[in-house]
């Protein structure tokens, strides 16, 4: 028993230290990771503006619920998720954003650029962490790349490439 306490001690201990560094960690972060596609800038724009098709080639996907023209709701392995195209400007530059109500915030930065014949895509994460303890995750054990080389891989392996993101 004495050892289940002490265990469950040192457990609470680990997170109230999480929770500390965490409040001492700015809310907001930007990170940036781009990757070169043998593909135009106009196909890219087709797949990254398709949403009801994202499933198909985004495994962290289950679903995408239409809400509107300029929003929609995915669900998939981090759970629901309501997301809003803010701004357009075809095949250049497109910003999407989430909508307020979940642990963090912000939006991310699309920009694309003609490279020879293929296109290299750039993202940008505008982010915001609201909870200390997600906030220590995400800067110390997640990575606040992590999400953005997932996608950038995913987006290769739907025109068959490899590709590799990098800042």
């Amino acid at each position: 028993m004495k050892w289940l306490l002490i265990a469950l001690a040192v457990l609470a201990g680990l997170v109230l230290l999480m929770a500390l560094v965490g409040l001492m960690l700015p809310k907001g972060h930007v990170a940036t990771r781009r990757a070169t596609l043998k593909r135009p800038p106009e196909e890219v724009w087709a797949v990254l503006t398709d949403v009801e098709r994202f499933p198909e080639w985004r495994p962290d996907l289950e679903k995408v619920e239409r809400l509107s023209e300029t929003r929609w709701v995915e669900t998939g392995s981090y759970g629901r998720m309501e997301l809003e195209r803010v701004e357009a400007d075809p095949p250049r530059r497109l910003v999407g954003r989430i909508a307020p109500g979940l642990a963090f915030g912000g939006n991310w930065t699309y920009e694309l650029a003609r490279d020879g014949e293929g296109t290299t895509l750039s993202i940008t994460e505008n982010g915001e962490v609201y909870n200390p303890i997600f906030r220590f995750l995400s800067r110390f054990v997640f990575g606040h790349t992590a999400t953005l080389e997932q996608y950038l891989k995913a987006l290769g392996r739907k025109f068959g490439e490899e590709v590799t993101p990098r800042g």
